[in-house]
């Protein structure tokens, strides 16, 4: 299978299976979900919707996120991963947003890189779920199964690499859903230590599973038939 031939099809499969794909933060505005996406940092989305209630409630905007010291944000967020540093990163943020771009979250990636905290994955994030922008966020699932499935090559080893890849051959109309459906999938079905091969319909065009298939290998998550010793024993 081509690697175009293999786009068609897992593109084809999320458009008719999962249409309007939706990121899993809570959100309602973009400085919320910049936020929320700040935390989400090698954390899950589920911890940070217990999270960010309380802490937008005390911070509800730009400004009041100025005034706080990383101290002051600290009890909201200790039950996050690294809460010292994102704690550190918020209230630079919320300075910059505040004396920089007037209490508004920018909508360029390139802008948004300026903010404390914020690589180009959270920057592709915000411009793609709040601008509808084409840009390909790649966090561990979108970095995984893009290789598992065949969608980039294993010379991509950056997600940098693999966010240039991804971008030359999905659609610019699909780039924004393409993004939720990896993680969605990474999240769900092809996840990292046991992805759940049985249960997925990318099998026939999956890199990973079809070359398993080929060598007489076991998906994953399905039981080799192994035959103990002693039962060996009795069949000779």
């Amino acid at each position: 299978m081509t690697r175009k031939e293999r786009y068609a099809q897992v593109l084809g499969y999320f458009r008719e299976h999962l249409p309007d794909p939706e990121t899993e933060l809570h959100y309602t505005d973009p400085y919320s979900l910049l936020v929320a996406v700040v935390l989400s940092a090698q954390c899950t989305d589920k911890r940070v919707n217990m999270v960010t209630p309380a802490l937008l409630e005390r911070f509800p905007t730009p400004a009041h996120l100025a005034a706080a010291e990383a101290e002051d944000i600290f009890p909201y967020i200790r039950s996050v991963s690294y809460p010292n540093n994102k704690a550190k990163h918020l209230a630079g943020l919320g300075r910059r947003l505040q004396e920089v771009y007037g209490g508004q979250v920018p909508d360029t990636v390139e802008a948004l890189q300026t903010l404390p905290g914020v690589g180009r994955k959270t920057a592709n994030v915000i411009v793609s779920v709040v601008h509808d922008q084409p840009a390909m966020a790649v966090d561990t699932h979108v970095f995984r199964v893009s290789h598992r499935l065949g969608l980039v090559p294993k010379t991509a080893t950056t997600p940098l690499a693999v966010e240039r890849h991804l971008m030359a051959h999905v659609p610019v109309s699909d780039v924004p859903r393409a993004h939720h459906w990896l993680i969605l999938h990474g999240r769900y079905v092809c996840i990292a230590r046991k992805p759940l091969c049985s249960r997925c319909a990318l099998v026939p065009c999956c890199a990973f599973a079809q070359k398993r298939l080929a060598k007489g290998l076991p998906l994953p998550d399905e039981q080799p038939l192994t035959v103990s010793k002693n039962k060996a024993q009795q069949q000779k």
